[in-house]
């Protein structure tokens, strides 16, 4: 996609792809959807594994469409996939990092072979428009190659300390970063690719096994990302994928004593149980969480307000706000917020809701009937407390009958409503004026998150922005996007406060660091 045209895919570049980007995603949807409702395995120990009992994945925007039938694994299946990756862990480990890097950048060049069925899968079982779907899997392989990449600049993570000054001793010691065993990955539906894809890679690529435990509402993306670690020969064993329901499943995977570490991304209240409970074990194990946000945007009297409203706009209701870096909150300074609200309005009304895989598309529907349910509460709460400026509301009628389909909504709320603090996960975006900057900022501060934030000012505010925001990603006058559109080597991404729990981001300088443990060697002889 990149060679022949010049084109690089990211979330900052797709808003103006090449015409042959959607002709070859149109041309793969058609050949896919003739292949729909087939049954997909687990993949235990490099075996197809099938289970007694079955799940349907079925598409959110039409949930008569079945996608395909998928295995609901088992405790047994927990702990044989466990069982696998340990086992094969011993020669892994000692693998060369040379060669682990090499098998890890064949699978991401498996991933860029197939990007269009990644993003045909995307669109279908997430409800992402075809570029958001593309990007999802761009961006995996881009996080295989980053984890590749800084392995390599680091020779391996082992590097020479000071010699101690002993009279008739050579005294050497050497830092070597290891990993830790069998690493555990449970992944959330909103980007099934990137988020089984980067955490399974830097756990790959530093030593570890991996067994893969994506969301039983998007179990298909992961299955493609296990049949390219296969295909490019990772060994058996050295990757598992398993699917079926948290409760139990999963739940049996976090309490196993064999699991060395785990990588969760999703909610705060699960993460947060995950963490408890991984933290019983015998002794304190790695959890890297990422645990969504409630991302704000200050926009001041300075601003371009033409750059915020359209950055605004796409982060607010790209994949329907089911974003962790999603722009939920924007604070306007009160010169300048009737001329930027009905701005966004118009941008908001302008986005086209329906079919993912249709080319016009921005808004697909929410993943499920939960979220769904959710944004029916929410927006109830806003009714009775607030002012709707747009949306509001459910679709239905025609194709919107058959999914789960919601208005991008902008509202007017109280700045004491709870629905300020709450992460929503659905297309919903408040408004309100700030007199101050400093005003602005203590808000923009004032919740348990910190994953992103966004800014829109004069050039001379932006160090005062940067300084003094709570955040793990932070944009200034950015029109790609206020808050979303992080990539691997450009923006690494993972939050603070209750947002993440490493301090590291994602595809970062700092993040394959995270999946090995420090050993110093000191060897001593006479001289």
């Amino acid at each position: 996609m990149a060679a022949d045209t010049g084109f690089k895919l990211t979330y900052g570049t797709m808003f103006n792809p090449p015409e042959e980007l959607h002709t070859q995603f149109d041309e793969t949807l058609a050949r896919m959807k003739t292949h729909l409702g087939q049954e997909h395995a687990m993949i235990i120990a490099g075996e197809e594994r099938k289970s007694a009992e079955k799940f349907e994945n079925r598409s959110p925007a039409n949930t008569d469409l079945v996608l395909g039938i998928f295995q609901k694994g088992t405790i047994q299946d927990a702990q044989d996939a466990v069982t696998a990756a340990k086992k094969a862990f011993p020669q892994w480990s000692r693998t060369p990092w040379q060669e682990r890097v090499a098998l890890v950048r064949k699978a991401a060049s498996l991933i860029d072979q197939r990007i269009f069925e990644f993003g045909v899968v995307l669109a279908l079982e997430v409800g992402k428009n075809r570029m958001e779907a593309l990007g999802d899997a761009a961006e995996t392989a881009d996080l295989f190659r980053y984890a590749c990449d800084q392995m390599e600049a680091n020779q391996g993570f082992v590097k020479e300390m000071g010699r101690d000054p002993l009279t008739g001793y050579l005294s050497t010691n050497f830092s070597v970063l290891r990993p830790y065993g069998v690493w555990l990955v449970i992944s959330p539906f909103n980007f099934p690719c990137a988020l089984t894809g980067g955490p399974t890679g830097a756990a790959l690529v530093a030593g570890n096994t991996v067994v893969m435990k994506p969301a039983t509402d998007t179990p298909w993306t992961a299955r493609l990302i296990a049949e390219c670690l296969r295909d490019a020969g990772v060994p058996d064993g050295v990757f598992n994928y398993v699917t079926g329901p948290g409760s139990t499943l999963g739940q049996a995977l976090i309490e196993h004593p064999d699991v060395a570490g785990v990588t969760f991304t999703g909610s705060f209240d699960v993460g947060m149980r995950i963490y408890r409970d991984f933290g019983s074990g015998r002794w304190v194990r790695p959890a890297i969480l990422e645990l969504g946000g409630k991302n704000p945007t200050i926009v001041t009297q300075h601003a371009d307000l033409e750059a915020a409203a359209i950055g605004i706009v796409r982060s607010a209701f790209g994949l329907q706000g089911q974003k962790c870096s999603a722009n939920s909150r924007v604070y306007i300074h009160e010169s300048v917020y009737d001329s930027l609200v009905p701005r966004l309005v118009e941008l908001t009304n302008k986005l086209v809701v329906g079919d993912p895989t249709s080319r016009s598309v921005y808004l697909g529907p929410v993943v499920n009937k939960s979220s769904y349910r959710d944004f029916q509460n929410f927006t109830g709460q806003i009714a009775a407390a607030g002012h709707f400026l747009t949306g509001g509301k459910v679709l239905t009628g025609g194709e919107y009958d058959k999914g789960y389909f919601c208005a991008p909504t902008l509202a007017e709320l109280p700045l004491d409503h709870p629905l300020w603090k709450q992460e929503m996960f659905v297309p919903i975006t408040t408004v309100a004026k700030f007199k101050d900057r400093e005003e602005a900022m203590r808000m923009a501060n004032d919740v348990d998150y910190g994953l992103t934030a966004g800014f829109y000012g004069a050039p001379d505010e932006v160090e005062w922005f940067f300084d003094h925001i709570e955040a793990g990603v932070t944009y200034a006058n950015r029109p790609q996007g206020a808050t979303t559109g992080a990539w691997p080597g450009f923006q690494p991404f993972g939050g603070w406060k209750g947002s993440g729990s490493s301090g590291k981001n994602a595809g970062g300088l700092h993040y394959v660091q995270l999946y090995m443990h420090e050993q110093i060697r000191t060897l001593v002889r006479k001289i």
